[in-house]
């Protein structure tokens, strides 16, 4: 019970979607934590995102005890129920690449890169 009151003392956590979300990392410890994604509440089901099928049929056959540890760490029986979902894997931001409209361009030494043009000019014509 000191658990709960320290979590829900710093996170200022008022309904029970607030608390399970603050109780799933002390139930269930960081690194498992950290491949864990979205956590919402749905009537006693808690919903959480995972990062691949392997995570979820682990998490799956853990899922009484964790069930137990949650219940532990919040102090009353919110959550009956654990439902581990798989994420939709999330782009990295990416820097932009610049489309040069002259192939030419790539190349890195004038004289070779003005010979280019001459020549593919001549080719054209």
């Amino acid at each position: 019970m000191e658990r709960v009151c320290r979590v829900v003392g710093k996170l200022k956590v008022t309904t029970d979607e607030q608390l399970a979300q603050a109780a799933w990392a002390q139930a269930v410890g960081k690194k498992i934590a950290g491949h864990t994604g979205n956590i919402s509440l749905v009537r006693d089901r808690l919903v959480v995102e995972v990062e691949d099928a392997i995570w979820q049929r682990q998490l799956f056959t853990l899922r009484g005890q964790i069930l137990a540890r949650i219940e532990q760490v919040m102090g009353r029986n919110i959550v009956r129920e654990l439902e581990f979902r798989i994420a939709i894997p999330r782009r990295a931001p990416q820097r932009e690449e610049r489309i040069s409209a002259d192939d030419a361009d790539a190349i890195r030494d004038p004289v070779l890169r003005n010979l280019y043009k001459a020549a593919r000019k001549r080719a054209i014509a």
